[in-house]
């Protein structure tokens, strides 16, 4: 099941608390989860528009609303401890819990080793991998109260081959390698309890405003667009906590599994030339 015209699964009635969600992959799964009768918590530090990322967390929460959500947008660092205590309250206390935890919130910069400024990687670690740990910690308590609990992080399967350190960069591979590490380990510590922890990452570059800003526009052309992550998603968080935990999906694998053979809507550009692959991606 991938999206609604895919048949995928009600989410009616069921809570959602992503980060980072005010543009981009992240708002594009709340909006999904929206049309399917989601609750949705956001927790962003975006409250006013950036002069070149355009949306903010009122916006996303207002794309919920009118996609059939109910929207809870929340100020919020995951950073911060007290803002990740209070961001889990808050959205417990508005919907009556918390059943689906989304870490979308993420840094990057590509800079090699040598150049790196240590706030820079300081910012990676404690976003990408800090945050992604803190949120989930601290909504364990109720995401055991769901029947049907899931912990999905936007982060790649851990693929050791030192080209990737050399091509991408060693502290933002850190970091994202960081995020799959707390999958794994957390997979392994909340399986009895019946809670899915599962990573998500796309097979090619994405068209987000962050993209764009870093991407020419002959890449962006050879993208796909937010959709497919969010149709991914979507069938991930609506199937049975049971059937998979501890896993580094791809989008179009999951989607592949649930039947989908066409990929062409997804593309940025019609056409056939060829996408461009994401970090750490190679083609089957």
């Amino acid at each position: 099941m991938t999206s609604t015209q895919n048949g995928a699964g009600s989410l009616k009635g069921r809570t959602l608390l992503i980060s980072g969600g005010s543009r981009g992959i992240g708002e594009a799964i709340a909006v999904s989860a929206a049309t399917l009768g989601a609750n949705v918590a956001l927790v962003a530090k975006t409250a006013e528009p950036h002069p070149k990322l355009p949306g903010t967390i009122h916006t996303a929460a207002a794309a919920i609303e009118k996609a059939g959500g109910r929207a809870l947008p929340i100020v919020g660092d995951v950073r911060d401890d007290a803002s990740v205590a209070e961001a889990v309250a808050r959205t417990a206390e508005h919907f009556g819990g918390i059943d689906i935890v989304v870490n979308n919130a993420s840094a990057l910069d590509l800079t090699p080793t040598e150049r790196i400024d240590m706030k820079k990687y300081d910012l990676m670690q404690d976003i990408n991998a800090r945050g992604a740990f803190a949120l989930t910690k601290a909504a364990i308590p109720h995401l055991r109260a769901s029947q049907n609990a899931h912990v999905l992080t936007l982060s790649p399967p851990i693929n050791l081959d030192p080209k990737w350190f050399a091509q991408i960069g060693t502290a933002y591979t850190i970091s994202k390698f960081s995020m799959s590490m707390v999958t794994i380990g957390l997979a392994a510590e909340l399986k009895a309890d019946g809670i899915a922890v599962n990573s998500l990452w796309p097979r090619t570059t994405i068209n987000t405003a962050a993209v764009r800003n870093i991407l020419s526009e002959e890449l962006v052309a050879r993208s796909r667009t937010p959709r497919i992550m969010a149709d991914a998603a979507i069938s991930i968080i609506t199937k049975p906590s049971w059937l998979a935990t501890g896993q580094c999906f791809i989008d179009d694998e999951v989607l592949a599994r649930d039947g989908v053979r066409d990929f062409d809507d997804y593309r940025v550009a019609p056409g056939d030339q060829e996408l461009e692959l994401d970090f750490w991606m190679e083609w089957n």
